[in-house]
């Protein structure tokens, strides 16, 4: 196997040395539907009982069910929403019972109403009846019980997690503070979403798009606006944006003359912690810190900067976050397609998955964003593996 190319920095030290620069933000607390999409920051416990005593599953009648095969005293009624019962139920009593009532004391099951037969004050079994003590009951506790622990710190909330926490009478939840994202776009090529174009000039797409990204990650989003290849002007760009946790640029990152974004952020009074990543396409991103924020430099090429966000800047804000796992999740798929060998720097191409499986594969042209949009994964080529050929085994992370 080659080694990594001289001044790269494999994929996984890159994001390790990252992510070891941030630690989760302060603790909030929020209401319940605000907590969507956030990471908890300490574990839940259940407050209450669930149910909070036994409760019938079924209409019908509540027995002894010693008593089979009755007959029964209708001793009363019992429906969902009120009080347990007040009275005990004797040996040859029977009770009416609606789904969600309390049994009342000395009850162990549910006669449904479909095997009983009622006249006056009496029941009469017209069926099999309850099979076992406990029969058509929900009893108490059995979903979770207080203290029960419910939901760990770092998980994902979401719907059905906001629904537990609120039966197990939680009100808000413990989350960390969104993280503050600052956009910076540079080039003199750019021009602002809708803005009329001169030749030689482009849309700022990648700023849009990182945007999007970062909102559906749960992070506040700052844009800074659009700067010139100007030194100075991006210098003050980085101070202005160093209020955030974190900074993002994209464009200038490489070596090029007019790439200025490492030497802007040492002008601000910052640092580069790393600089140059095996990976294609993204090679030239860099990270470093400004003041209190940490800056990732990402490059202008579209498909270079999501697949840099994908794999570095998505994942700080996870770690912001609190998240207990904030790198990207892996899946391991077919392909029914032939991928190519890896190379010197680990490749991650575009890829259509349709049921489990890589259908298609995008080219190679990191400004290409039409591919890019009608993929739903990356599909990864690791340094110097051998051709990929339909059928095999590959990973790839789903959008």
């Amino acid at each position: 196997m080659s080694a990594t190319p001289a001044g790269l920095l494999p994929v996984a030290e890159a994001q390790a040395r990252l992510l070891a620069l941030a630690t989760p933000l302060p603790i909030e607390h929020v209401d319940l539907l605000a907590a969507q999409g956030r990471f908890l920051a300490k574990p839940v416990t259940a407050l209450r009982d669930q149910p909070w005593t036994d409760l019938s599953a079924m209409d019908g009648y509540a027995i002894r069910h010693a008593d089979l095969p009755g007959p029964w005293r209708l001793a009363g009624e019992s429906r969902a929403g009120g009080a347990s019962p007040s009275t005990l139920l004797r040996s040859g009593e029977a009770m009416r019972i609606f789904t969600g009532a309390p049994l009342p004391d000395g009850a162990d099951a549910v006669l449904v109403q479909e095997e009983a037969l009622a006249a006056d004050d009496h029941i009469r079994l017209n069926g099999e009846g309850p099979g076992y003590p406990g029969r058509n009951v929900r009893a108490r506790a059995t979903d979770f019980a207080i203290g029960s622990p419910l939901l760990d710190a770092g998980s994902l909330v979401g719907p059905a997690h906001i629904a537990l926490v609120a039966m197990a009478g939680h009100a808000t939840l413990p989350v960390r503070r969104r993280p503050r994202v600052a956009l910076i776009g540079t080039g003199d090529e750019l021009v602002a979403i809708g803005g009329a174009l001169r030749p030689g000039q482009i849309p700022a797409s990648n700023g849009i798009m990182l945007a999007a990204m970062l909102a559906q990650a749960g992070a506040e989003v700052v844009d800074m606006g659009l700067f010139p290849d100007d030194l100075d002007s991006l210098t003050a760009a980085f101070r202005a944006a160093a209020e955030a946790d974190i900074i993002v640029s994209t464009g200038g990152a490489s070596v090029g003359d007019h790439d200025l974004v490492a030497p802007a952020i040492l002008k601000a009074g910052g640092t580069l912690d790393f600089w140059r990543i095996a990976m294609r396409p993204g090679k030239p991103l860099m990270a470093g810190r400004l003041g209190d924020a940490l800056m990732l430099g990402l490059p202008g090429n579209p498909v270079s900067a999501f697949v840099g966000a994908t794999l570095f800047l998505l994942p700080l804000v996870r770690r912001f976050s609190g998240a207990e796992s904030p790198l990207p999740h892996w899946s391991s798929l077919t392909t029914s397609v032939p991928l190519p060998e890896g190379g010197l720097r680990a490749e991650y191409l575009r890829a259509t998955v349709k049921d489990g499986v890589v259908a298609q594969v995008a080219g190679r042209d990191s400004a290409a964003l039409l591919p890019l949009a009608h993929s739903n994964a990356l599909v990864e080529r690791p340094i110097d593996a051998a051709a990929a050929l339909p059928g095999e085994q590959v990973r790839a992370i789903l959008f």
